[in-house]
């Protein structure tokens, strides 16, 4: 279901983050709501800083020029954190996004949070765990394509697809799936997929594209660990159950 209303601030680390990826970034963000705010943060003099400078006036991005005043500090992170924290108590937001692969914002993350604010969060795969679990939703970028590379009925991501075995050495993950299950079930143990997603997305920032998968649906099948069955009634979807539960 798309949220269509909500207001949302795109914050964007330059130096941790490729800019190849903003169309699939908005693109994203516009399933959520609209993105009212849009600002990319990073010492615009560094040659490196020069593939986010080329498409600054495509996609509306306000430049936001931070100097390295001191070697190995990035003073683009407190800038960043400082804006975000004016925002959050400023603007009637609903949802942040912060793109970026530095932990080091964390804790900004954590504040949002307990404000009652999202943060959808997009960073690379060395982006450490403690980032990518504070965020209410997280996606990695190299899991997502071009616009054009999305839309092509040749990609199908299977560079990134986690195989069976993969996936039920994830025990977290198993957790989280069989915890949203018993939350969401009937009296026969089926639970209607789309409030099993719901409610993952709800308690972590998993999402089953960065599994590979572009839906629940199609990452619980290949655990091959629950039984799934579509049912002909009023919503026409996929049901699934612990295959552990006898009846």
């Amino acid at each position: 279901m798309k949220h269509t209303e909500e207001k949302i601030a795109l914050l964007i680390d330059v130096d941790n983050a490729p800019a190849s990826k903003i169309d699939v970034i908005l693109s994203e963000l516009a399933k959520y709501g609209v993105v009212n705010i849009r600002k990319a943060y990073g010492n615009w003099k560094n040659p490196k800083s020069k593939g986010w400078e080329a498409v600054l006036h495509e996609y509306a991005i306000q430049p936001i020029q931070q100097f390295d005043y001191t070697k190995g500090k990035n003073a683009s992170d407190m800038a960043m954190t400082i804006d975000a924290m004016e925002l959050l108590f400023t603007k009637q937001l609903d949802a942040f996004c912060v793109v970026s692969s530095d932990s080091d914002f964390t804790p900004l993350v954590m504040r949002i949070l307990a404000n009652g604010t999202k943060v959808y969060g997009f960073g690379e795969k060395k982006t450490p765990m403690p980032f990518v679990n504070a965020c209410s939703r997280f996606l990695y970028l190299e899991n997502l394509g071009t616009i054009e590379e999305d839309n092509s009925p040749k990609t199908k991501h299977k560079d990134h697809k986690k195989s069976n075995q993969e996936l039920k050495k994830d025990t977290k993950l198993l957790n989280a799936l069989r915890h949203a299950i018993e939350s969401t079930e009937d009296e026969e143990g089926w639970a209607y997929m789309a409030n099993v997603g719901n409610h993952i997305s709800n308690n972590t920032s998993y999402d089953p594209r960065n599994f590979g998968y572009r839906s629940w649906g199609e990452l619980i099948r290949a655990i091959d660990l629950f039984e799934v069955q579509k049912r002909s009634d009023h919503r026409s979807a996929l049901y699934v159950r612990d295959k552990r539960r006898s009846y």
